[in-house]
Parts: C-alpha cells; structure tokens; sequence
C-alpha cells in the first residue's frame, strides 16, 4: 500500500512539473535567476503566458540588458511588446547607446521604434555617420549650359528628431534644391566648374537640416559634368515655332486669296451668264415688237447702226480695230 502512494505521489509530482513547465519554462527562470534579474513564477511569467505574450522575448532582451549594467523593468518590455514594439532592437539599441556614452532612455528608445524607425541603425548612424549619394541633378547656369551634378551628404542621426522628423529622401531633395538654385544663380557654367566647393558652402548655409531627423556633417561634390546648351537648344525650338508660325499664316493668306479669286470668277461667271440670257432676250423682244406693231424697219435698222457705231467706237478706243476688220451693219437712208 506504502509503495502505491508513492508511486502515485511520484506521478502526480510528474504531472504537476509537466503543467508548471507549459505555463512556465524552467530553464528560463533558472537563467533569469542567474543573471540576477527578479522574475517571478506566477506573478511574472505565468501571468505573460495568460496574457499571451512570449516569455522567451521579453525575459532573454531583460537578462542581456541587465548583463551589460542597464536597469530595465520587466513590465516597460511587456508592455512596448503588447503596443506591437520590437523589444529586442530596443534594448540592443539601448546597449549599443550606453556603451558609445549617447544618451537615450527606454522611453524614447520606444517611441522612436513605434514611430516605424529602425532604432538599432539610428544609433549606429549616431556612432558612425552615413554617406548618402544623391542621384544626377540637372541644372542650367544663365549663360545656358547645363551641368550635371552628383553629391555625397554625410549626414548623423539626430535621436532628438527621430520621432516626427523627415527622413533621407527629404534630405536629399533639399540639397538637390540647393544645388540648383546655386547653380542657376552663376554667370557661366565655367564659375561652378572653377570652384564646386561654393555649392557645398551655400547649400550648408541654407540649414537644410532643419526638421529632419539627421544632421548633415558636410556636402561634397562628387562630380560635375557638361550636359547641353539648353540656351541654343531653346533659341532653336523658339525660331522654328516662329518659323512655323509664319509658315502657317501664309499659308492662311494663300488660301484666303484662292478663296477670294474663286468667288471673283464665279461671280464673273454669273454676271456672264446673266448677260448671255440677257441679250438672248433682244431678239425675242424685237420680235414681239413688230409682231405688236410697236417697231418699224426703219427704226430697226437706225437701231442696229447705233449698235454698229458703238461698237466701232469701243474696238478704237481699245486699240483693237484694224483695217478691214471694223463691223458694220450699214446706213438706212430714206
């Protein structure tokens, strides 16, 4: 009977260790322990595993961050975990800042990784300054000619500004702006060619980093090249759409005149037909006149020498009558 009891008091120890360690991992605890890091069975662990948040994530970052002699609690790490925080980049951030003697609390260390930052590369930017290269920035000097510049901007990071300031693409605009204004600001292209170094000294004077998160440690010009006489390329456009222009409204006038000379012939056409109809009509009255009695012969024919000298007179006027070739009709003599 003894050996019955304990052997099921051996069984139950099984199960009730067994249960323990699905609710709370031993060899974690034991760890924590060692470290000297306070972690509760049930206060702690067993109430994150209620909780649903992984033990293992927020007890290991806690012991490496109690190691390296920084004071952390254990329910900050619980809660940057449950606002959807990377715990393990905030505290390997906050070692890396404690041993290059930067200045960063947990607080803010949190804010800037919930802010979408990389926390971990904006200290290792603090330590280590960047090199960002802008991409080719076109510009025209006032003589015309167009330089092409590329840039280096060695910029830190700025721990202060990282929540809420703008980023590397905001940077990089502002110096290609300056860049430009610069340039476009010299006499010649050969002024910027002589001396780059004045870009660099402008566009530092502009304070470009002014609501960004970095601090821009200097601007050096990488290289400046010859683009195209945008002047001459712009005189050209301008003279062939003025040249087009003109050729165009020439061409609006040729038209206008055939227009015109059209309208002038039909008309012509017109007044001609009206006169053939017209005169085709004196037979027919001469005809209904002595039909009706109202015209004799003798005023007929005085009639048709009246036409006769009229038209001898105009063929002289004109020049056009020769001899032999002037029209009579004859004189009616009574």
């Amino acid at each position: 009977m003894t050996g019955i009891v304990l052997v099921f008091i051996v069984l139950l120890g099984i199960v009730f260790l067994a249960i323990l360690n699905a609710f709370v991992p031993l060899g974690l605890w034991i760890a924590a322990q060692a470290a000297g890091v306070k972690v509760r069975v049930f206060g702690d662990l067993v109430a994150m595993r209620l909780r649903r948040v992984p033990q293992r994530q927020i007890v290991e970052p806690l012991i490496a961050a109690t190691k390296a002699g920084l004071n952390l609690r254990l329910s900050d790490l619980e809660a940057h975990y449950l606002a959807g925080g990377n715990v393990a980049r905030v505290v390997e951030a906050l070692i890396e800042a404690d041993k290059a003697q930067i200045p960063l609390t947990f607080e803010r260390a949190a804010a800037i990784d919930l802010a979408g930052r990389d926390v971990l590369e904006a200290v290792g930017m603090s330590i280590t300054p960047k090199v960002i290269e802008t991409p080719k920035i076109a510009a025209v000097a006032k003589n015309g000619i167009q330089l092409i510049v590329t840039a280096r901007i060695t910029v830190r990071a700025n721990i202060d500004r990282l929540v809420g300031g703008a980023g590397e693409e905001t940077v990089i605009a502002r110096v290609g702006q300056g860049i430009i204004t610069t340039i476009g600001s010299a006499e010649t292209h050969a002024e910027v060619q002589e001396n780059p170094d004045a870009i660099s000294r402008r566009v530092l004077e502009a304070g470009l980093a002014t609501g960004t998160a970095f601090e821009i440690l200097s601007i050096d010009i990488a290289d400046v090249d010859v683009g195209e006489n945008i002047g001459a390329k712009l005189q050209r456009d301008r003279a062939e759409a003025e040249l087009k222009i003109a050729r165009a409204k020439a061409e609006e006038r040729r038209a206008r005149a055939q227009a015109q000379e059209q309208e002038m012939k039909a008309l012509v056409e017109e007044k001609n037909a009206e006169l053939v109809r017209a005169e085709a009509e004196v037979p027919r009255a001469i005809a209904e006149a002595f039909e009706q009695g109202t015209l004799d012969i003798y005023d007929y024919y005085m009639l048709r020498n009246l036409m006769a000298d009229t038209e001898m007179r105009q063929a002289i006027a004109s020049g056009s009558s020769t001899t032999g070739e002037r029209r009579s009709y004859g004189r009616f003599s009574g």
